[in-house]
C-alpha cells in the first residue's frame, strides 16, 4: 500500500509557509508581523528585527519597537525606513522607535493584493512539486496498477484540497486588505 502521509506533511508545510507570508502583508492595521521581514545590521551581521527588539502594536495605527540594546536604535530606524515594500516612516526618541501605520490608499491596496497573488502562485507551485514527487515515487513503486491509480487519485485529491485552502486564505486576506 502507498503511504501519502509524508506528502501530506510536505503540503501542510507549504500551506503553513504561505500563511506565515500572508501575516507579513500589510492590511492597514498595525500588526507586529508587518515588520517580520525587516533585517537589521547589528553586531556585524544582518539579523531579523524581532531578534534585536521587541515589537508591539499600540493601537490600530502605531507600532512600537523597543530595542534590546539602545545602541541599535538608529540601525533599526534605518532598516524599517529602507524597506520600500512597507512604505513606513519610523521615528525614534532615543529609547523606542515609533512606527505610524498610515491608512492605505485604494491604489496601494490593489498593488498589495497584486503582489500577494505572486505568493499564492509560489505556494501552489510548492504543492504541485510535492504532487510530482509523489507521482515519481508511485511510478517507480512495485505496486499493482489499480493500487497505483487509487494512490494517484488520492494524491490529486490532496493537491486539490491544499490548493483550495491556499485560494481561500488568499481570498480572506484580499478582502481584509481591500476593506476600509
Amino acid at each position: 500500500m502507498f503511504d501519502d502521509s509524508e506528502y501530506q506533511k510536505a503540503m501542510t508545510a507549504a500551506l503553513s509557509r504561505f500563511q506565515d507570508e500572508l501575516k507579513k502583508v500589510r492590511t492597514g492595521r498595525a500588526h507586529p508581523d508587518m515588520l517580520a521581514g525587516v533585517k537589521v545590521e547589528a553586531y556585524g551581521e544582518y539579523m531579523p528585527l524581532d531578534q534585536v527588539a521587541n515589537i508591539t502594536a499600540s493601537g490600530a495605527t502605531l507600532l512600537v519597537v523597543t530595542p534590546y540594546d539602545p545602541a541599535n536604535i538608529q540601525k533599526i530606524t534605518a532598516a524599517i525606513r529602507d524597506d520600500s515594500t512597507l512604505g513606513l516612516n519610523p521615528a525614534d526618541d532615543g529609547h523606542v522607535v515609533r512606527v505610524p501605520v498610515p491608512p492605505l490608499t485604494e491604489e496601494r491596496r490593489k498593488e498589495i493584493v497584486k503582489t500577494t497573488s505572486s505568493k499564492v502562485e509560489d505556494a501552489k507551485i510548492a504543492i504541485r512539486n510535492v504532487r510530482e514527487d509523489a507521482r515519481k515515487e508511485l511510478k517507480n513503486a512495485e505496486l499493482p496498477e489499480d493500487v497505483k491509480k487509487r494512490a494517484e487519485k488520492s494524491i490529486d485529491d490532496l493537491t486539490k484540497s491544499f490548493t483550495e485552502k491556499v485560494d481561500a486564505a488568499f481570498k480572506t486576506k484580499s478582502a481584509e486588505i481591500m476593506a476600509l
